[in-house]
């Protein structure tokens, strides 16, 4: 009787153990690979000194550069060493000339919207992104000193202009 209660025991318990144990699953989560990229990144094509001059001037007049015009500004470019700030001095020469084809003020606080989007397209070729759209309308709101002529010289300054 006794053996036999501890056959019970021995088979209960090894019962137990092999019914209790399982293997555990290993579960292997896969992400799909993204690129994440603003739009203005996919340019890699520098604009040579003629084409930013030529481009920044049609942007902001709206008509072709004179060739005195350019042959000055080229020169004066290239004589100087530092590229970002002899930049920053021909796009506000240009922007404070008499001529200058921007939208009106009454643009900017309008339609806010619709002014951001022609602004990225006339000076990127591509829509602002959704960031872009609000941080702006933010600044706009915020500033009332935010004319378009200092929205229109931000963007200009920007690396994203200097390239195609």
């Amino acid at each position: 009787m006794q053996m036999k209660r501890i056959n019970t025991y021995v088979f209960i318990i090894c019962f137990l153990i092999f019914t209790s144990c399982e293997k555990e699953v290993d579960y292997l989560y896969e992400v799909n690979p993204v690129a994440v990229q603003s739009p203005g990144s996919i340019k890699s094509n520098a604009k040579s000194t003629v084409e930013f001059l030529t481009i920044a001037w049609a942007d902001i007049f709206g008509t072709q550069i004179p060739q005195q015009e350019l042959s000055k500004l080229n020169t004066v470019y290239v004589s100087f060493g530092d590229k970002k700030m002899i930049e920053d001095r021909i796009l506000l020469n240009f922007l404070s000339k008499s001529g200058v084809q921007i939208p009106a003020q009454t643009n900017v606080t309008g339609d806010t919207t619709l002014y951001i989007n022609k602004t990225y397209q006339k000076l990127f070729n591509r829509d602002a992104n959704a960031f872009e759209k609000y941080y702006l309308k933010e600044q706009i709101r915020l500033n009332a000193s935010m004319t378009s002529k200092v929205i229109w010289y931000a963007l200009m300054t920007s690396n994203e202009y200097r390239y195609y």
